[in-house]
């Protein structure tokens, strides 16, 4: 049985919970036990205890999120440790993506993350899908450990996972360029659009639960636009659509528009899919975007930032 242990934010606690349960079979086989801070008792030395689960941990699951590398006990603690502990070989260090945060140039960012290529688990239109990937990786990797350690010859402990090795002395910068296909950047347009209206959903509800003369709406249209309006006492005083596909000129990417009535022909600004080569990013057209923005390339999250910026600018002038 491998042990497992969950380095995580207390903000994402939802999350660990939920994977949790999705960990429950691997429980049951006797594949692993799993181990987490709400488990200390009262009374317990906090830091010593944590220190300990640590380190006679095999698996040790990084739940990343950017309240994850805001934690300078996550950061400077636990994951610190864990990365000593997966170059020496005692346990394997696992990156689970929950929420898109800047992660890529972190300690672990040249371990291979889950879900599939570090998307985040938030990202995906079923959630369960995600948590379900990342308990196949789990799996494997306890699988792994459950193997004997073959020895090097100069006596480092080594363990297969899947085509990885925890070995010696090595470079961080393993980074290579790649093509990415029609199918990844439809998939990625689809999901970025998804992003940005459950952006838009949650900003609206927490707009309005924090200024009481607020009334807000959210409707999707249809499976590739949404609406969104705000009300000040009751007047209308924001409202926008956004929507993704082909554009009545031709162009493909996830518009906005001012009016809450979807016009492919009409819109006043649009991203569109671009690469640097290693990951898909969004490139506004630039249309309401001044001085050195207009080259900027978004992620899904500025991309929904910058969307909800032409949306509420209105109450903010």
């Amino acid at each position: 049985m491998a042990k497992l242990f969950f380095s995580y934010s207390h903000k994402d606690e939802e999350m660990r919970n939920e994977l949790e349960t999705h960990l429950a079979l691997l429980r049951r086989q006797g594949a692993i036990s799993s181990w987490h801070d709400r488990r200390i008792t009262a009374g317990s030395d906090f830091g010593q205890v944590i220190s300990n689960e640590l380190e006679n941990s095999q698996i040790i699951l990084l739940l990343v999120s950017a309240h994850f590398l805001a934690s300078d006990y996550c950061y400077e603690k636990e994951m610190a440790r864990a990365i000593e502990q997966h170059e020496n070989g005692s346990s394997i260090v696992i990156p689970v993506i929950v929420h898109p945060c800047d992660w890529h140039s972190a300690p672990f960012g040249n371990l291979r993350a889950t879900p599939t290529d570090g998307k985040a688990i938030s990202m995906f239109a079923n959630p369960h899908e995600a948590f379900s990937i990342v308990a196949k990786d789990v799996r494997n990797a306890a699988e792994a450990v459950q193997e004997p350690a073959s020895i090097q010859n100069n006596g480092a402990f080594s363990v297969d996972v899947g085509a990885r090795k925890l070995q010696g002395d090595r470079s961080s910068d393993l980074r290579i360029k790649k093509k990415f296909d029609d199918h990844e950047r439809d998939q990625f347009l689809e999901d970025s659009y998804e992003y940005i209206a459950r952006y838009f959903d949650g900003s609206l509800q927490e707009l309005a639960s924090r200024n009481p003369h607020i009334k807000v709406r959210f409707k999707r249209l249809d499976e590739t636009s949404f609406s969104s309006f705000i009300y000040d006492n009751g007047e209308r005083v924001s409202e926008c659509s956004v929507y993704y596909g082909k554009s009545g000129f031709g162009s493909s990417g996830i518009a906005f528009s001012h009016t809450a009535d979807v016009q492919r022909n009409s819109f006043n600004e649009q991203c569109t899919v671009i690469d640097d080569g290693y990951t898909l990013q969004l490139k506004p057209l630039g249309m309401q975007m001044y001085g050195n923005r207009k080259d900027e390339a978004l992620s899904q999250q500025g991309a929904a930032e910058y969307y909800w910026s032409l949306f509420i600018r209105p109450l903010q002038q």
